[in-house]
């Protein structure tokens, strides 16, 4: 009700104040993995509130501060709306889009005519995915430029994860999330979701989500080197040394086997290898891991007993588990905790969401996965899911020779804010012959392209979230149509990247139809292109794309087949969205080994288990750098929003009161702090959430570069942390960069 009345009362202001009618309108919100349900009041071309849809069939009301100032990023007057193209004088001019796309395919084509197709380099930024064009576009512009050098913000991110499920379940795409509204016990490592909303995990209102296990008399518990916004909420909170994650989580996979707690349950006969993991946890007991990763013995045996004994448990682990030296090992230990604890593929443990524009297979087993098709250039490291890690990317920049990249484009994304030794990267792009940049923002990476192709605003294009509804806590499907009219003068992110690639909408979605009906297990074999295509719904081409993908998925009327299943139409006629219910078991259809079973412990990974041993016996003294969130910020890109920026500094130097005496540090003053690669001053705040011999510093600052735009950021700019992160730095099974556990001296600022 309150929210009701809320919504009247913004009604009544703006057209009290302004004269001018308003209306509501229904959308989900882009800003992160959360996929919360937005109401809107609108009038005339405006947003002018935003608050949390009590409807929504997900988030039922919740909003953080970010969807609360949508209105703000949409009508950000710094925000490109016209292409922009670079001068012989250096200045970025605005253009006509016939103009901006000549220049464009002029220049890309020059490079690729002098040096190879390999000379243009690709990279795909995280807003990529809070798109409809991204998932849909991104992958034929790649095939289009037909480059091996495509990087995105995957190495610097999630990596780690994808390899592991690849190598354990055959498909690096299938991810198991917590089933957090039925279990029992939740264990969070290096999971800061009450600031992040969730990542790899799309649950909106994590707070009520986590409260609600406590409710019902479970437990939580997160391990982190931080105590985090999560951690002061939880039930229990463990302090873990950065990086000794893997080492906690083989300590608790030791106790399981050492104390006869290994129980699969119903993946009994599904799962392979079981006591080649056994194995290799042998060397890892709790009392020889403890001193290394921080944590005492007796408590990693008791959390091994807990997770055993819990009627229902999911352990999982997102950012802090990836970013780390040992990324791939320690997502893999996550997920065989669960399996050796029978939590995965369970309710109340964790679980494979099936998205409402997926089929399910008919039965398992499959290719299974692998890496290293290719290699890069100059430090040869191996190619995962068709890309390379952004680390190196610099490196394929300014080192000659044949395969050198000479001209990049980049889609969304700041990865001279967001990759390791970045200062490199910013020194690179200047020697480009050529850049162009899918972007809506004049930013620190964008100022050095030749051609920038700004997108329209979310706000007057269609949304679907292709990539978070395949990680949702619950199945949901949601649509939401554009809320505002087109810019005449604007133009969709599907058109650009479209033109940009050569790529004809209509022979997209005719390829769609073709592949339908040319496979046996679709719903539409052997039918006629033609007879469908008059079927398909949808004003666009990204709707048309969508409404196909619907009534071909495992919930879809399949052209007829089942009126009652999903089409675009029947996602416009829910605006709240439309829930498809708890999640259900998918083992073993969801295995695309070529066993058809879960391969607990596959050989590149039990390889790498030898660096971990090595680690053991690593001194831990010194001081280490770790990352962190706010809830107001998603990465780079939400700072220039004025509602989203207000209070004291959020970018600072988190130092323990014991080290800060140590190294004479004054809360307020201003610390040097220097790792291998780089220095930066920063202004230091002393607090006893960080443990001891780490400080934290977050990520996504360091504004206001000469050329760019972007007033609100500038005048608060912080410093990037990625200054100090290590580009050499990698987890070598996924070439994930290692931003957690960087080693670092710091001193007082003279």
């Amino acid at each position: 009700m309150k929210l009701a009345a809320t919504a009247n009362l913004d009604q009544w202001w703006w057209g009290t104040m302004h004269g001018e009618a308003t209306r509501t309108a229904f959308r989900t919100c882009p800003l992160c993995e959360a996929v919360c349900g937005l109401e809107l009041t609108v009038a005339g071309d405006r947003i002018v509130a935003a608050r949390g849809d009590r409807e929504h069939v997900l988030s039922a009301g919740f909003v953080c501060p970010k969807g609360a100032t949508f209105g703000q990023l949409v009508h950000d007057p710094d925000r490109l709306r016209r292409p922009l193209v670079r001068g012989a004088d250096g200045r970025h001019r605005e253009v006509g889009w016939d103009e901006a796309f000549a220049a464009a395919a002029a220049g890309l084509a020059q490079v690729q005519a002098r040096h190879g197709a390999d000379a243009v380099a690709v990279y795909l930024g995280n807003p990529n995915v809070h798109t409809m064009a991204g998932p849909l576009y991104g992958g034929p512009l790649v095939k289009a430029l037909a480059s091996r050098n495509v990087y995105s913000a995957s190495t610097v991110d999630q990596m780690p994860k994808h390899v592991s499920c690849g190598y354990l379940y055959g498909n690096p795409d299938a991810i198991p999330v917590p089933d957090i509204d039925r279990t029992d016990l939740l264990v969070l490592i290096g999971a800061n979701p009450l600031e992040s909303n969730g990542s790899l995990c799309t649950a909106p209102d994590f707070p009520g989500r986590l409260a609600a296990v406590q409710a019902r008399g479970g437990r939580v518990v997160v391990v982190d080197p931080r105590r985090t916004r999560t951690a002061a909420v939880a039930d229990e909170h463990v302090f873990v040394r950065p990086g000794g994650d893997a080492l906690l989580l083989f300590a608790l996979v030791h106790t399981l086997f050492d104390e006869d707690l290994v129980a699969l349950g119903r993946l009994e006969g599904h799962v392979r290898d079981v006591e080649r993991v056994a194995g290799l946890a042998k060397d890892f007991p709790p009392e020889a891991v403890a001193a290394a990763c921080g944590v005492p013995a007796g408590d990693i045996r008791r959390l091994a007993r807990d997770l055993a004994a819990a009627p229902s448990a999911a352990v999982y682990g997102r950012i802090g588990t990836c970013a780390v030296e040992f990324g791939t090992l320690t997502s893999w230990l996550v997920d065989v905790v669960n399996v050796l604890t029978g939590n995965l593929d369970r309710p109340g443990g964790v679980m494979f969401p099936l998205a409402p524009h997926a089929r399910k297979a008919t039965e398992p087993g499959g290719k299974g996965f692998r890496v290293g098709r290719w290699t890069s250039r100059v430090r040869g490291l191996p190619e995962v899911k068709g890309e390379l890690p952004v680390a190196t990317l610099a490196d394929e920049i300014t080192t000659p020779g044949d395969g050198q990249v000479r001209a990049l484009v980049t889609v969304a994304g700041n990865p001279v804010l967001s990759t390791p030794n970045s200062g490199q990267l910013d020194a690179a792009l200047g020697g480009l012959e050529f850049m162009v940049s899918v972007d809506p923002y004049l930013n620190e990476t964008t100022r050095h392209a030749d051609v920038i192709l700004p997108p329209t605003d979310p706000a007057r294009v269609g949304h679907y979230d292709f990539a978070f509804l395949t990680l949702v806590v619950r199945n949901t499907a949601a649509y939401s149509p554009p809320v505002l009219p087109k810019d005449p003068g604007g133009m969709d992110e599907a058109d650009i990247l479209a033109r940009l690639a050569g790529i004809d909408h209509e022979r997209l979605l005719l390829q769609l139809l073709q592949r339908a009906v040319d496979d046996p297990g679709s719903p539409v074999h052997g039918r006629d292109v033609a007879e469908l295509r008059a079927l398909v719904g949808g004003d666009g081409p990204a709707e048309r794309l969508l409404d196909v993908r619907l009534r071909l998925s495992s919930y879809g009327e399949g052209f007829g087949a089942d009126e009652s299943g999903l089409t675009l139409r029947k996602l416009l006629d829910h605006p709240h969205g439309v829930d498809l219910g708890p999640l259900q078991p998918r083992v073993p259809e969801v295995l695309r080994t070529p066993s058809g079973q879960v391969e607990l412990c596959p050989a590149p990974i039990a390889e790498d288990v030898d660096r971990l041993r090595v680690a053991l016996d690593r001194p831990s003294d010194g001081l280490v750098l770790v990352g962190r969130r706010h809830l107001r910020s998603n990465n780079s890109w939400m700072h220039n929003v004025p509602g989203l920026m207000k209070g004291r500094d959020r970018c600072t130097l988190q130092v323990h009161p014991h080290d800060a005496a140590a190294l004479r540090l004054a809360d307020g003053g201003r610390a040097t702090v220097a790792s291998r690669v780089g220095t930066l001053t920063v202004a230091v705040e002393i607090t006893d959430t960080v443990m001891p011999g780490v400080v934290s510093l977050p990520h996504g600052w360091g504004h206001g570069a000469p050329g760019t735009r972007a007033a609100v950021a500038a005048a608060t700019p912080g410093v990037n942390s990625n200054i100090l992160t290590d580009d050499h730095a990698i987890d070598p099974l996924s070439g994930n960069s290692v931003l957690n556990g960087i080693p670092v001296t710091v001193s007082p600022a003279t």
